[in-house]
């Protein structure tokens, strides 16, 4: 199956994406992690990247596009793939589609995680991860034993400065303005799907394979 994961920070798009690859036996492609894999192996498309995100730059997206179509052709993705983080424009989604027609493959679905704002805000801002061995936890959720003290190690548990409420806003902010037109994009296109991100992480996982095994059946 050849499927993109959309939802933002904190909808738990991370544990999905693992269970999805091992379940599907398809590689889980992260923009970032093929960023840093160019880059520390030096290749021509990482050392031009590498320019852009040193000075604190987005990877434009021809050179966006062009990194994400040489990952595809790897063996691994004969079966198919999951990306995660590409496309983050409608510009990158249409050229997801070019690349993909010119191979005679098309997108399965865009699926989408769905989380409400303040859902996302209460869960990210109740975080607490330990100094040392970096064991997370939650004020609310999944609270230490003893308070500010790891279970495991007894060191400090602390708020990570991204998960503090204003940062927090401001993120879910751009998400919202990057990703609300690929949202109209792949819906004008028939092919984005929705999941219930709030519910259990085992539910969410069991409603996702809900769709794609419908998906599959419709394209069989």
């Amino acid at each position: 199956m050849k499927i993109i994961l959309l939802g933002p920070p904190g909808a738990g798009k991370g544990t999905q994406a693992k269970s999805i690859s091992n379940n599907y036996s398809i590689p889980h492609i992260s923009t970032g992690d093929i960023f840093r894999k160019n880059i520390s192996e030096r290749t021509p498309l990482g050392i031009e990247a590498k320019k852009y995100i040193d000075r604190g730059h987005l990877v434009p997206d021809e050179l966006t596009i062009d990194i994400v179509k040489d990952r595809l052709i790897e063996k691994d993705c004969d079966n198919g793939f999951l990306l995660d983080g590409y496309p983050r424009t409608v510009n990158q989604a249409e050229a997801l589609e070019i690349m993909l027609k010119e191979r005679g493959e098309k997108l399965d679905t865009a699926l989408l995680i769905k989380v409400p704002k303040e859902f996302i805000i209460d869960r990210m801002t109740g975080r607490r991860v330990c100094t040392t061995c970096g064991a997370s936890y939650h004020i609310k959720y999944n609270p230490t034993k003893i308070a500010g003290k790891c279970d495991i190690c007894g060191n400090f548990v602390i708020q990570r400065d991204d998960d503090t409420e204003e940062t927090v806003v401001e993120r879910l902010d751009i998400y919202d303005a990057q990703t609300q037109p690929l949202i109209e994009y792949y819906t004008n296109k028939n092919l984005l799907s929705e999941v219930d991100g709030t519910q259990a992480i085992n539910d969410v996982f069991k409603n996702i394979c809900g769709i794609l095994g419908a998906i599959n059946s419709d394209n069989n």
